[in-house]
């Protein structure tokens, strides 16, 4: 895959060439639009703006993975097999995607003080009704629901990219990066734990307090902006819906980030939501809690996110992606030899959550900076992730039940195979002509 374009922005050297900094790199150059609305640069400093988005992003982020590490305890209780309450994990990513086509565009127009402060009530609200389920298919709905309001990130990401000058937007994307892998980290960790003592149910409730007191004291916080105050009614949000396959059609720089990230989190996914099950069951026979704490393998992702955004500034998004999926790619065979050793579990852990969080950097920055309207691009590159994670998630669980943690390794091999001949063969657009 060759280099990121640079219209506005080197991309290998992370230089300004003239554009605007809070603008996103190749914006008016790549699309021939006029300069759109933008946030002013007022609010908190950089370093505090920073740590309250990350902070955002990692408690809203936990609640797409809640149930991950709690599968045997909801299966238990509502009385079904474990394999057929895995789907609850692939319904919170698909919720996750439809939240994001739904919402996420409306963040190049709307309020987002407004917008993070209600989706962040409305999940809070979702998570309760999800900690009261009678059963799965209203565990089901709710926690559909739940995902689908946990889009505050996506609304956050874009702004972030906004006030970051051009030569430190990596790096600024890499804190937020890390803040989302830590509470992936604290959903498997402290989800684990604390449904393994007071139940699973208690972990749902807990989280719809947690969402809601930190995503309204978020939205306070975040600075005011002077973009024309947008109308947010279904047609409003249709039209934002329709702009997604019109962007992924016309830039070819955004579908590789999206077939690229696909891979990698479709291969992440199906060995995750599978984990649990392996260390639960007769070979490891783990208890919920301990299993949970093999989540603390994912802090390698918050240690690698800040650095790859610098590497991405330094070295480009082609080469840092390239070795995101050497780092995958090796784990795999690591993680089928981990059927029968914990050593190797360990290893391959590590080196799929660095992959990932390389790769997520990455392509997030080529996506962002793709076009004129980030918000837009970002949406289109979150959904073909979750996209892709959710269709890989929903197959392990029967993979595993039928052909043991060999058929769910074969999945991650499947997609990682996927994602990067599917994107090697993309068409070059006018921005690969460029380069």
């Amino acid at each position: 895959m060759g280099t990121p374009t640079g219209t506005g922005t080197d991309a290998r050297r992370g230089t300004d060439t003239g554009t605007d900094p809070a603008v996103p790199s190749g914006a008016s150059r790549a699309t021939g639009a006029g300069p759109r609305p933008r946030a002013r640069r007022d609010g908190p400093p950089t370093g505090v703006f920073l740590a309250v988005i990350a902070l955002c992003t990692a408690v809203t982020a936990a609640n797409i993975y809640l149930a991950a590490p709690l599968l045997n305890l909801i299966a238990r209780d509502l009385g079904v097999a474990p394999s057929a309450a895995g789907w609850i994990a692939s319904v919170a990513q698909l919720g996750y995607a439809a939240g994001l086509l739904l919402f996420a565009p409306l963040g190049d127009t709307a309020d987002r003080r407004r917008l993070v402060g209600a989706l962040s009530a409305a999940a809070g609200v979702a998570l309760v009704v999800a900690g009261l389920a009678p059963g799965l298919p209203a565990l089901g709905a709710a926690v559909f629901a739940a995902s689908a309001a946990t889009v505050v990130p996506q609304l956050l990401v874009p702004l972030v990219a906004e006030r970051a000058p051009a030569a430190r937007r990596g790096r600024h994307l890499g804190v937020v990066v890390a803040g989302l892998f830590a509470g992936v980290v604290a959903a498997r960790v402290l989800g684990g734990l604390a449904g393994q003592a007071y139940g699973w149910r208690a972990v749902f409730l807990g989280a719809a307090g947690l969402t809601a007191l930190i995503g309204l004291a978020t939205a306070a916080l975040l600075p005011a902006e002077t973009r024309p105050r947008a109308k947010t009614h279904p047609s409003v949000i249709l039209k934002g819906v329709a702009r997604v396959p019109r962007m992924l059609a016309t830039s070819s720089e955004l579908r590789s980030a999206c077939l690229r990230q696909a891979g990698l989190y479709g291969a992440w996914s199906a060995l995750w939501t599978a984990l649990a099950l392996l260390l639960t069951g007769p070979g490891y026979g783990m208890s919920t809690g301990t299993a949970g704490l093999f989540g603390l393998f994912g802090l390698a992702a918050s240690a690698v996110a800040p650095l790859s955004g610098g590497l991405v500034d330094r070295f480009g998004v082609a080469r840092v992606v390239g070795a995101a999926y050497v780092l995958a790619a090796a784990s795999v065979p690591l993680f089928w030899l981990g059927g029968s050793w914990i050593w190797a579990l360990c290893a391959a852990a590590v080196l799929l959550h660095a992959g990932l969080t390389a790769g997520q950097v990455a392509n997030q920055t080529r996506a962002l900076t793709s076009t004129a309207s980030p918000a837009t691009a970002n949406t289109a590159y979150i959904v073909s992730a979750f996209i892709g994670g959710a269709a890989a998630s929903a197959l392990a669980a029967p993979s595993f039940e039928r052909w043991g943690w060999g058929g769910v390794c074969a999945v991650a091999v499947c997609w990682l195979a996927l994602g990067w001949l599917g994107a090697a063969r993309r068409r070059p657009g006018r921005a690969a002509r460029t380069r």
